[in-house]
């Protein structure tokens, strides 16, 4: 049997709020807005209706439309039965706003609390990664709304994009981080405007873009990624463990999220690795360096447990300073506005997504095609790809000697 209820959207608000409808049937359950907004102090939730006092004098006209909603409901229900179709949420909608004579009146929602929506509806679907950009883009909104100006959708333009990147950089934030929260902003206004609460597009100007410069990111070599491999590291099993499953995202070019979720089952034929990456959602096909075939016969036919990624990153810098991966390397970054140069061992560096660089990247020195390389790292274009890999004048020279124009 079809139950019908009524709940508060906000049960414990000091302020009006919205009456909702939930009906289920069939396994299901349908979420309706009916429209109607009350104080939670006038509100029975026993009985689901408006107290009857002389407080709220418009009690009667008010529960009077709640039971039309009940009636109204039914019927359409019953409606749909007879019409020998299969009653859904959406055919229960068109027909509950065809009778009640209005579209969901629910108040349309800020910027703000759209940006709130949007974060939970895709925790089940993001990564935790992901998911916490997304909050780290809404804290800075949100601060940037409290010492600055209160914003929402029809705030969005030009002279907002220039406001809160100076904001940013007086916050001493480097010009790839703001470019992060700017393109997670531009996500949030996409999705906005796809289910048509934004109307502004000025977001969509070339000037409104994310900003970047090159960082210094670095690859390991072959003869550093076997240093690593070969360290006996038998009195440290947690280095030990992380040294191996770092070996395995240097040959395979994986991201964390994939190769430290690594199953038996992605072990195919002893010479491939199949997996559907995380944050793509494609397929790919990797063959097996022995070096990864050795650890997996090292773990039993499993993989290491993973840390965190960011435990994985302390632990992996102690590896590289125990392997003499000690270059001087001279990186540079714009930081609040300023350009920051330091010197620093090339271990200090080393991250879990050195691993997928140095795959990238050593490949590319091999001589395999770029295109096969691609098929692995995900990347759309050659351009892209070769923003991603990382190769010194020299090595490029190198390279360039062995190529026929120059014999």
């Amino acid at each position: 049997m079809p139950k019908l209820n009524f709940f508060l959207k906000e049960p414990k608000s000091k302020e009006k709020t919205l009456v909702y409808l939930f009906f289920s049937y069939n396994n299901k359950r349908l979420k309706y807005s009916t429209g109607e907004k009350i104080l939670v102090k006038f509100w029975n939730s026993k009985d689901q209706r408006a107290k009857e006092t002389k407080k709220f004098p418009e009690y009667p006209e008010f529960n009077q439309r709640l039971t039309n909603i009940v009636t109204t409901t039914n019927n359409a229900y019953r409606k749909i039965l007879n019409d020998g179709k299969e009653p859904s949420n959406k055919l229960l909608k068109d027909e509950l706003d065809a009778k009640l004579r209005f579209i969901n009146k629910e108040e349309k929602p800020t910027l703000l609390s759209f940006i709130d929506r949007f974060i939970e509806e895709n925790k089940p679907l993001k990564s935790d990664g992901t998911i916490k950009t997304y909050n780290q883009t809404k804290r800075f909104l949100n601060q940037y709304s409290d010492e600055k100006k209160q914003i929402d959708f029809q705030d969005i333009n030009l002279e907002f994009y220039n406001s809160f990147l100076a904001f940013m950089i007086n916050k001493g934030y480097s010009q790839n981080s703001i470019g992060k929260y700017i393109q997670v902003l531009k996500t949030f206004l996409n999705a906005a405007t796809d289910r048509g609460i934004n109307k502004n597009f000025e977001y969509r100007n070339s000037k409104f873009k994310r900003i970047s410069e090159q960082s210094e990111s670095i690859y390991l070599t072959t003869d550093e990624l076997d240093n690593i491999y070969n360290l006996n590291l038998e009195r440290d099993k947690q280095l030990d463990k992380v040294r191996d499953l770092f070996i395995i995202g240097c040959y395979s070019g994986l991201r964390f999220s994939d190769f430290s979720q690594l199953k038996p089952e992605n072990f195919i034929d002893e010479n491939k690795i199949r997996i559907r990456t995380e944050k793509t959602d494609e397929i790919v096909i990797i063959p097996q360096h022995r070096y990864v075939r050795s650890i997996f016969k090292k773990y039993k036919n499993q993989v290491p447990p993973a840390l965190s990624n960011q435990k994985m990153n302390v632990y992996i810098k102690h590896i590289g300073k125990i392997a003499k991966i000690t270059k001087p390397i001279e990186t540079s970054i714009t930081k609040g506005g300023k350009v920051v140069r330091e010197t620093k061992p090339k271990y200090q560096l080393i991250t879990t997504h050195t691993a997928r660089r140095s795959f990238a990247t050593n490949l590319y020195l091999a001589d395999v095609p770029t295109i096969t390389i691609m098929k692995i790292t995900g990347h759309k274009t050659e351009q892209s790809f070769l923003k991603y890999i990382k190769i010194s004048q020299e090595e490029n020279a190198n390279k360039l000697l062995n190529h026929p124009f120059f014999k």
